[in-house]
């Protein structure tokens, strides 16, 4: 979904390669890559073993600073950061699992409010999250409930 990998547009901007720096845009390149700071850490400690917490926070900062990759909040959980900066797109939330997936928009961008209902509001953006269960959650889902069906008297 990305026009173009994080690494790369990243590279094209200038913007100083460290090997910490280039450890977090790596983890999180990729298409539906959904990852809290949490994971983004764990994942680029498998990479450099020596990086901290406070350097893979600072570079998220710096990241979203950049416009490159986007902060979403969905359902409560911790912040998630988000890559496809680019794109106009939605998110699908697994209720069970917290895994998030992007998807496209439909053509003709995102629901407004009439402007009746703004309540003096200036709109500064939308965020439009589906929640559902994924493959794995709706499988597991469905076992339990059969389980359950076949020990009921």
């Amino acid at each position: 979904m990305a026009s173009q990998d994080l690494l790369e547009r990243l590279r094209a901007s200038g913007w100083l390669m460290t090997s910490q720096r280039r450890v977090v845009a790596e983890v999180l390149s990729g298409d539906h890559v959904h990852l809290s700071a949490d994971e983004v850490h764990r994942l680029a400690l498998l990479r450099l073993p020596e990086i901290s917490r406070a350097t893979v926070y600072k570079a998220l900062g710096e990241l979203v600073a950049l416009g490159e990759v986007r902060e979403v909040s969905v359902g409560g959980r911790a912040k998630l950061y988000d890559p496809n900066h680019d794109a106009t797109h939605h998110h699908l939330v697994c209720e069970e699992c917290g895994v998030t997936r992007d998807v496209q928009a439909p053509s003709g961008g995102a629901p407004r409010p009439a402007k009746a209902d703004l309540g003096g509001f200036t709109l500064t953006g939308v965020d439009i999250v589906f929640r559902g269960l994924c493959p794995k959650c709706a499988k597991s889902q469905a076992a339990a409930t059969g389980r359950t069906k076949r020990s009921s008297p």
